[in-house]
């Protein structure tokens, strides 16, 4: 398994740790894929793309739709994708990906959580150099499926040649470059992939290996982050836990 894939797979164990929060989050993406694209999937490549996230993450069926309603109706809030950067404790990066609809009370409430940890809320883009900003597709492999020529004619759509393969899951992972997202999503849908769960990640490039106790501090203030509803994910720059 590549770089990529061993970080997101331990950040994921964390993030998805609360059924509750993840149906949330999820249900706010639905909303942004609805307000742009329309409540019916097959016109809306980027609502099929949350649903199947959302089916990978045993959301029931019930919620999705209920969500989809929800993102119809006229009170519903128009969320922001807005993203904070800065340093934690020990001078490990710290970037909070969020989707809100008051970018006041989710700035103040990030903000409130650096400072408990005697941590430094930086710009935006000031820690863009430690972090690769990429477009994952998650989706299950078809019989006789060759890799080697799908990576071949996906290289072409700037996705990268190194893939996860999960044997139990019977799923490919790739990633590939955040402006390509639309055209990789088209191609894997033209050649009949099925359950294709598309999403955005940052992976750090510069992984810093930390002591015990470093780890236990800023574990704990990624869970802090996360209590809060307008946080989507967390990513740090911090060596996983082996």
């Amino acid at each position: 398994m590549g770089r990529a894939f061993e970080y997101r797979k331990a950040s994921k164990l964390k993030r998805w740790g609360h059924m509750a929060k993840t149906f949330t989050r999820l249900g706010k993406q639905i909303a942004i894929a609805v307000k742009a694209g329309g409540p019916e999937p097959e016109n809306n490549p980027a609502l099929r793309s949350v649903i199947a996230t959302c089916k990978r993450e045993n959301m029931p069926k019930d919620n999705i739709e209920r969500a989809i309603k929800n993102a119809m109706g006229k009170d519903q809030s128009d969320y922001k994708e807005v993203t904070y950067e800065g340093y934690g404790p020990h001078g490990i990066a710290v970037f909070v990906d969020t989707l809100t609809d008051n970018t006041t009370r989710t700035v103040g409430d990030v903000r409130s959580v650096f400072n408990k940890f005697n941590g430094t809320l930086g710009t935006t883009g000031s820690l863009a150099y430690l972090f690769d900003h990429k477009c994952v597709f998650t989706f299950k492999k078809k019989d006789g499926t060759d890799m080697d020529d799908l990576v071949l004619e996906l290289i072409d759509l700037n996705v990268e040649d190194e893939f996860d393969e999960d044997t139990e899951e019977g799923t490919i992972t790739i990633y590939g470059d955040p402006k390509s997202y639309s055209q990789i999503k088209h191609f894997l849908e033209e050649q009949g992939f099925e359950d294709i769960g598309g999403e955005f990640t940052y992976i750090p490039n510069d992984l810093k290996d930390v002591d015990a106790e470093v780890r236990a501090v800023i574990d704990k203030m990624v869970e802090r982050l996360e209590e809060f509803d307008d946080v989507q994910n967390v990513y740090t720059n911090m060596k996983p836990e082996e």
